[in-house]
């Protein structure tokens, strides 16, 4: 019985031993239709939760029979107890909506067009949530950016440049702005340097009380024009705005308080410097006092201001200093607690992103955070409890995890310990969180929590694309780090194919943006351009992403490395990555290739030109070729003007570095490119042909940065498939 047991095991081990390659050769290749048109990868979510005042129930986006619905949800049980608002009765196909501050109207956007990244316009509705009444706002005209009042009694909104309010008793339409006009005055919206690299478009702001409003006025009629061709039918169109190159003109910005009962509009002193920038907005708790965020030009210097609205006399708080420059994304949470006699921020002034809490005259009280991590963002201050809500990279710069603090610097706890990223929207009164988490090979899992930590349901754990992605032969993303010949350890990840042999020789493609302050390598959820690498994977490619110096989560001074001189050592980390990635036994290290877009391209053009003994191509989406094409927030901040250092801008341009070209490069942009112009392109490749460079090169009339619309994705996407096919 003994010999007959152990034949059997023999037997079906020897089974089980066939059967897993043929398993493996069932499984599934991700295909280019299933990423860009079948849309396999696609993953679920819990979208357009607006928490209820309460804090027993939120309010979520739905579809219902093709019309939109916002449902409310229990949130005990995270069943749905009633329709606040259906499309289909209301017959408004809305796409967003928010509620005003006691939940008796609501604000419903549709047909909205977009502008440009942020900006938008579209037909407004306010809804009577008691009765279902409807009223349309400007008889159907487009506007943007449309906000109840605090006080629920009137609306303001953005039409041709100027700042207007509607009385919702009367629906008597005030203008509180006269002199709006196209490129030259701007009031209450951003122009398109402000929207772009200050991440605003809305540009005003209620009061507490809802008596008046603060807005931003640009004048841009000094701003140099740009000119786009838009190609159509016959004879092409003209678009001209206003973009302010490095080293150019910028608006000149203002402050403005309006008195809606009076309609008087008071100044804001912002100093006697009008070269400089005026990004932020913020009410205190007292309705007659405005704060507001000054930068210089060279953004090495942030101030925050206190002002009388009444008068527009202006106070100085508190100013930071630095010798590179004050990234104002990471000092752009603050708080204004309702105390108020303080106020929360975040700062990177220690060398990492962290919470201060000061008094209302600047002056420190303590430093909430501490440690060799960055806050990611604030979640929010529960005040009666005296809690401070965040997010942070503590558990690893790969890593994003929420945790819970005392306003005393004390009780820190971590509420989602599972590795991987985690964002947070938690109830006004912090009771509850939800938490969007996804690691790199798990798609979003939605979970409503207690504010302690204890998971109450399930919303949505895409279950259905797990399975389905069960059955394909995806590669494993793998995390690693390695040492560079001058810096730090750089963090990379790679991806090999499902059928992985150690024993062969693999071509890799590497994925880089590189940017000041970007992160690639992350452990959370990629989208459809990881499942783009996944098909490369399934044709038997390796594909590889590493942060260079300048990115971001791991500091201050690693950040701004790359300071003054964009491009160099960047460039360094990309070829020293590829030399690391060579040296593995199953890489082949004549067959090592580089793609990237915007940054990305700029960075994947310099890495090939430079380091072309290690890289055999590259392809370049949409990238800035000179930085004295792009713009002046973002370029001066990290480079200062052309001007004051020409050299930062010269030395590390591709058109620079042209006659050092070997191996393949493809060349990719969109001629309606508003962010980098299509200019870098077209100087790119006069380079390129006065040095005679063979190359490859295609451009997507009329696309703009993102290269999208129609089949625009998939053409694309075939495209650099096929070239990587051809050329590496």
């Amino acid at each position: 019985m003994k010999k007959i047991w152990q034949a059997g095991v023999v037997l079906w081990c020897a089974l089980f031993s066939f059967m897993l390659p043929l398993q493996a050769q069932e499984a599934k290749k991700v295909s280019l239709e299933d990423v860009f048109k079948k849309g396999t990868f696609s993953q679920k979510s819990v979208f357009g939760i607006n928490w209820m005042k309460d804090g027993l129930y939120y309010s979520s986006f739905v579809e219902r029979d093709g019309y939109p619905a916002v449902v409310k949800i229990n949130v005990s049980t995270g069943e749905e107890v009633g329709v606040l608002l259906d499309g289909s009765y209301l017959e408004i196909d809305f796409s967003s909506y928010s509620f005003n501050a006691d939940e008796t109207k609501a604000l419903l956007a549709t047909a909205v067009e977009p502008i440009y990244r942020r900006s938008s316009k579209g037909i407004y509705y306010v809804v009577d949530l008691a009765t279902g009444q409807k009223q349309q706002l400007m008889g159907g005209e487009k506007i943007s950016y449309a906000t109840l009042s605090p006080d629920n009694t009137r609306v303001a909104f953005v039409k041709d440049n100027n700042l207007y309010i509607t009385e919702l008793s009367s629906q008597k339409v005030t203008r509180l702005t006269a002199d709006g006009e196209a490129n030259k005055i701007i009031n209450g919206a951003a122009d398109w340097v402000y929207e772009e690299e200050f991440s605003m478009a809305q540009a005003f702001k209620w009061s507490p009380d809802g008596k008046k409003i603060a807005f931003i006025r640009f004048d841009e009629s000094e701003v140099p024009e740009f000119n786009m061709q838009t190609w159509g039918p016959l004879y092409p169109k003209d678009y001209r705005f206003k973009y302010p190159k490095a080293g150019e003109k910028n608006a000149l910005v203002s402050i403005h308080v309006v008195d809606i009962s009076s309609l008087a509009v008071q100044k804001m002193d912002a100093g006697t410097e009008t070269d400089q920038y005026l990004p932020r907005l913020y009410w205190t708790q007292d309705s007659n006092q405005l704060a507001f965020i000054r930068l210089n030009r060279l953004q090495n210097q942030l101030d925050l201001l206190h002002a009388n609205a009444s008068t527009g006399e202006s106070k100085l708080i508190l100013s930071e200093i630095s010798k590179t420059y004050v990234d104002l994304d990471y000092n752009d949470d603050l708080q204004y607690l309702s105390d108020g006699n303080s106020f929360v921020r975040t700062s990177e002034q220690d060398g990492y992103k962290h919470v201060y809490h000061h008094r209302m005259d600047g002056s420190l009280i303590r430093q909430l955070t501490s440690g060799t991590w960055e806050v990611s963002s604030m979640v929010g201050i529960d005040e009666k409890a005296k809690k401070l809500y965040y997010v942070s990279t503590e558990a690893s710069p790969l890593e994003r995890n929420f945790y819970v603090i005392q306003l005393d610097g004390k009780g820190k706890k971590s509420l989602t310990p599972a590795k991987g990223s985690h964002t947070i929207n938690m109830s006004p009164d912090f009771s509850y969180f939800i938490d969007y988490y996804t690691t790199a090979e798990t798609p979003v899992k939605v979970t409503l929590y207690e504010a302690s930590g204890k998971e109450r349901k399930v919303l949505e754990d895409n279950r259905e694309l797990r399975e389905r992605m069960s059955r394909f032969a995806l590669g494993k993303k793998e995390f690693f780090s390695f040492p560079t010949l001058d810096g730090p350890l750089l963090n990379g990840y790679l991806i090999k194919p499902a059928d992985f042999d150690p024993n062969k020789k693999y071509p890799v493609l590497m994925y880089v943006y590189g940017g000041p302050g970007s992160q690639n390598v992350l452990n959370s959820w990629g989208g459809s351009r990881d499942f783009w690498h996944q098909h490369l994977a399934t044709e038997g490619y390796l594909v590889a992403s590493i942060d260079n110096r300048g990115t971001g989560a791991r500091g201050r001074d690693f950040k701004h490395a790359t300071y003054a001189n964009l491009g160099k050592l960047e460039t360094i980390d990309q070829i020293e990555g590829a030399k690391y990635l060579a040296k593995m036994p199953f890489v082949d290290p004549t067959r090592i290739g580089i793609w990237g877009w915007s940054y990305g391209g700029y960075m994947s053009s310099l890495s090939l030109m430079i380091g072309h003994e290690v890289f055999k191509t590259a392809i370049a989406v949409a990238p800035v070729t000179t930085w004295r094409y792009y713009d002046t927030i973002y370029t001066e901040r990290y480079l200062q003007t052309p001007q004051l250092n020409p050299a930062g801008y010269d030395n590390n341009s591709p058109i620079t570095h042209v006659n050092k070209l070997k191996g393949n490069f493809l060349l990719i942009h969109g001629t309606g490119d508003d962010n980098v112009h299509f200019q870098n392109a077209v100087d790119l490749v006069n380079a390129l042909i006065a040095a005679n460079k063979q190359f490859e090169s295609f451009y997507y009339p009329n696309r703009n940065h993102g290269i999208s619309g129609g089949n625009t994705t998939w053409h694309l996407y075939t495209q650099m498939t096929d070239f990587l096919k051809r050329k590496l």
